[in-house]
C-alpha cells in the first residue's frame, strides 16, 4: 500500500512540475491567438476558450473516473474473486451514456454556427467601414486603398476603431491572408473574390502573413497591419499622395512577376490591378493588356470591357 502511494505521490508530483513549466513558456505576446486587439478576434478568442473549457471538464471527468477504477478495484487482498455485477440492458446507463456526447456536440455546435455567421458581418463600431483590396502574388502582399486611390506593398496602414473589409484575390498560387491579432484567416485565391472583415481596437503594429503554403519563398509571404488612429491616418493619406511615386502599368506587372519585393508605397495604381486578381495569372494579365486593338495608352480606360 505505501509503496503504491508513494509512486503514485511521485507521478502527481512530476506531471504537475511537467504542467508549470510548459505554462511558463506560454505569454500572451507569444500566443498572439490569445490576446486578441479587434472585436473579430476576441469572438474568435471567446470560442477557443470556450471549446477548451468543455473538453477540459470532459478530460478531466473521464481521466478522474479512469483513476477512480484502477485504484479502487487494483489486485489487493480484498478484491480476490471480485465479478463486477452484470449491467447488461440498463436501459438508465445506456440513455446516460448517449445523452452526453449528444449535449457535448450542441454545446460546441451552436456557439461555433453561432460565431461563424457572426463573422461574416460587420464588426460594430461608430465610424464608417472602409475596404482595402489585397492580391496575394508570388511572393508578395499587394493592398489598393479604392477611395484614397493609394496602394502599399507588404503593408497595409487601417485607420484603428474602424471596420475594415478586406476583398481579397490573387495571381498565381493560393495564399492565406491571416493577422492573428486582428482575426482568423481567408484564402485568396485567382479567380474569386473573398472577403473578411477586421477591426483594430487600439493604434498598434500587428504582424501578418499567409498561413498557406504557396512555394519557395513562402516564408517571405509576410506583412504589417499598421493601426494609426483616424486622425494620423488621414495625415498618412494625404502624405503619400504628395510625395509617393505614381505606380506606372510596368511596374505593376513587374510586381506580379515571381519573385521577392521590399516594402513600398504608391500615389496610384493602374486599372489593370483592379482585374489582375481575377485573371488570376501574369501570362493572362500580359495577353489583355497587349492586345493589338487597345494599344497600351498607359490608361487602359477599355480594359475593362475586354474579355
Amino acid at each position: 500500500m505505501e509503496p503504491f502511494r508513494k509512486r503514485l505521490r511521485q507521478w502527481l508530483t512530476l506531471v504537475g512540475l511537467s504542467a508549470v513549466l510548459l505554462l511558463a513558456g506560454c505569454s500572451r505576446e507569444q500566443y498572439v491567438v490569445l490576446d486578441p486587439k479587434g472585436p473579430v478576434a476576441k469572438q474568435q478568442y471567446d470560442l477557443i476558450v470556450w471549446s477548451f473549457g468543455l473538453m477540459l471538464i470532459i478530460v478531466l471527468a473521464v481521466f478522474g473516473i479512469f483513476a477512480y477504477v484502477i485504484i479502487k478495484y487494483r489486485a489487493k487482498p480484498e478484491n480476490k474473486g471480485y465479478e463486477p455485477p452484470d449491467q447488461e440492458g440498463s436501459k438508465l446507463l445506456e440513455t446516460i451514456w448517449t445523452l452526453i456526447p449528444v449535449a457535448v456536440v450542441i454545446a460546441l455546435a451552436i456557439p461555433t454556427v453561432k460565431a461563424t455567421y457572426g463573422l461574416e458581418k460587420q464588426p460594430s463600431s461608430d465610424r464608417p467601414p472602409m475596404t482595402i483590396k489585397v492580391t496575394s502574388a508570388d511572393w508578395k502582399w499587394i493592398f489598393r486603398y479604392p477611395k484614397e486611390g493609394i496602394e502599399t506593398v507588404n503593408y497595409v496602414t487601417i485607420p484603428a476603431d474602424t471596420p475594415v473589409r478586406f476583398e481579397m484575390d490573387a495571381v498565381g498560387p493560393m495564399n492565406s491572408f491571416w493577422v492573428p491579432s486582428l482575426g482568423g484567416q481567408e484564402y485568396t485565391m485567382p479567380g474569386m473574390v473573398m472577403n473578411l472583415w477586421l477591426q483594430a481596437d487600439q493604434p498598434g503594429v500587428y504582424q501578418g502573413r499567409s498561413a498557406n503554403f504557396s512555394g519557395k519563398y513562402f516564408t517571405h509571404m509576410t506583412f504589417d497591419v499598421i493601426a494609426k488612429s483616424p486622425a494620423d491616418y488621414d495625415k498618412w493619406v494625404q502624405q503619400v499622395k504628395k510625395t509617393a511615386p505614381k505606380q506606372t502599368e510596368a511596374q505593376y506587372l513587374q510586381l506580379l512577376e515571381r519573385g521577392l519585393a521590399k516594402k513600398m508605397t504608391f500615389s496610384s495604381y493602374p486599372k489593370i490591378a483592379d482585374q489582375a486578381g481575377l485573371i488570376g495569372e501574369v501570362k493572362g494579365i500580359r495577353e489583355k493588356m497587349n492586345r493589338p486593338e487597345e494599344p497600351d495608352t498607359g490608361t487602359m480606360h477599355h480594359h475593362h470591357h475586354a474579355h
